[in-house]
Protein backbone atom coordinates (compact mmCIF):
# COMPACT_ATOMS: atom_id res chain seq x y z
CA UNK A 1 0.00 0.00 0.00
CA UNK A 2 1.30 3.09 -0.93
CA UNK A 3 2.00 6.03 1.44
CA UNK A 4 -1.07 7.88 -0.27
CA UNK A 5 -3.36 5.06 0.07
CA UNK A 6 -2.50 4.88 3.91
CA UNK A 7 -3.35 8.39 4.40
CA UNK A 8 -6.01 8.10 2.79
CA UNK A 9 -7.23 5.35 4.63
CA UNK A 10 -6.24 6.83 7.85
CA UNK A 11 -8.48 10.13 7.28
CA UNK A 12 -11.12 7.97 6.24
CA UNK A 13 -11.07 6.06 9.06
CA UNK A 14 -10.89 8.89 11.72
CA UNK A 15 -13.23 11.33 10.12
CA UNK A 16 -15.69 8.05 9.74
CA UNK A 17 -16.35 8.96 5.79
CA UNK A 18 -17.09 6.82 3.43
CA UNK A 19 -14.60 5.18 1.48
CA UNK A 20 -13.67 6.56 -1.89
CA UNK A 21 -15.02 10.11 -0.64
CA UNK A 22 -10.80 11.16 0.21
CA UNK A 23 -9.07 11.90 -2.56
CA UNK A 24 -5.68 13.41 -3.23
CA UNK A 25 -6.37 16.41 -4.53
CA UNK A 26 -9.52 16.58 -1.22
CA UNK A 27 -8.39 19.51 0.53
CA UNK A 28 -9.31 19.48 4.39
CA UNK A 29 -12.19 22.44 4.39
CA UNK A 30 -13.97 20.32 1.24
CA UNK A 31 -13.67 17.15 3.89
CA UNK A 32 -15.04 19.09 7.01
CA UNK A 33 -12.16 18.38 8.65
CA UNK A 34 -11.29 21.14 11.87
CA UNK A 35 -8.15 22.20 13.41
CA UNK A 36 -9.26 19.25 16.06
CA UNK A 37 -9.48 16.59 13.83
CA UNK A 38 -6.61 17.53 12.20
CA UNK A 39 -4.59 16.99 15.51
CA UNK A 40 -6.65 13.67 15.76
CA UNK A 41 -5.79 13.07 12.27
CA UNK A 42 -2.04 13.42 13.19
CA UNK A 43 -1.32 11.53 16.19
CA UNK A 44 -3.20 8.76 14.36
CA UNK A 45 -0.23 9.49 11.49
CA UNK A 46 2.32 9.30 13.51
CA UNK A 47 1.42 6.67 15.48
CA UNK A 48 0.78 4.35 12.38
CA UNK A 49 4.05 5.73 10.09
CA UNK A 50 6.52 5.99 13.56
CA UNK A 51 7.66 9.53 12.78
CA UNK A 52 7.15 12.57 14.61
CA UNK A 53 5.88 15.66 11.80
CA UNK A 54 6.78 19.14 12.82
CA UNK A 55 4.42 21.24 14.37
CA UNK A 56 4.81 23.68 12.53
CA UNK A 57 4.88 21.43 9.45
CA UNK A 58 1.45 20.20 10.46
CA UNK A 59 -0.21 23.40 10.99
CA UNK A 60 0.13 23.89 7.05
CA UNK A 61 -1.38 21.07 5.85
CA UNK A 62 -4.07 21.87 4.56
CA UNK A 63 -5.05 18.81 1.60
CA UNK A 64 -4.41 15.50 1.12
CA UNK A 65 -1.25 15.87 -1.18
CA UNK A 66 0.33 17.81 1.43
CA UNK A 67 0.10 15.63 3.98
CA UNK A 68 1.49 12.90 1.50
CA UNK A 69 4.17 15.07 0.39
CA UNK A 70 5.22 16.04 4.08
CA UNK A 71 5.14 12.65 5.46
CA UNK A 72 6.54 11.03 2.53
CA UNK A 73 9.66 13.93 2.77
CA UNK A 74 9.66 13.15 6.72
CA UNK A 75 10.34 9.30 6.26
CA UNK A 76 13.04 9.75 3.81
CA UNK A 77 14.22 12.32 5.81
CA UNK A 78 14.59 14.95 3.37
CA UNK A 79 14.40 18.44 4.33
CA UNK A 80 11.45 20.38 5.74
CA UNK A 81 12.96 23.85 6.09
CA UNK A 82 10.57 24.80 3.20
CA UNK A 83 7.73 23.67 4.51
CA UNK A 84 8.05 24.98 8.02
CA UNK A 85 9.21 28.68 6.44
CA UNK A 86 5.65 28.47 4.75
CA UNK A 87 4.03 27.78 7.61
CA UNK A 88 5.55 30.56 9.52
CA UNK A 89 5.05 33.19 6.31
CA UNK A 90 8.52 33.66 5.11
CA UNK A 91 8.09 32.57 1.52
CA UNK A 92 5.78 32.00 -0.85
CA UNK A 93 7.39 29.31 -2.43
CA UNK A 94 5.33 26.67 -4.46
CA UNK A 95 5.09 23.21 -3.12
CA UNK A 96 6.25 20.82 -5.50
Amino acid sequence: MSTADKVIEIITREQHLEPGVVKPESTFAELGIDSLDGVNILFALEQEFKIDIPDSVAQNMRSVDQVVDALTRVMEGKDVSDLVAMAKGETSAPSS
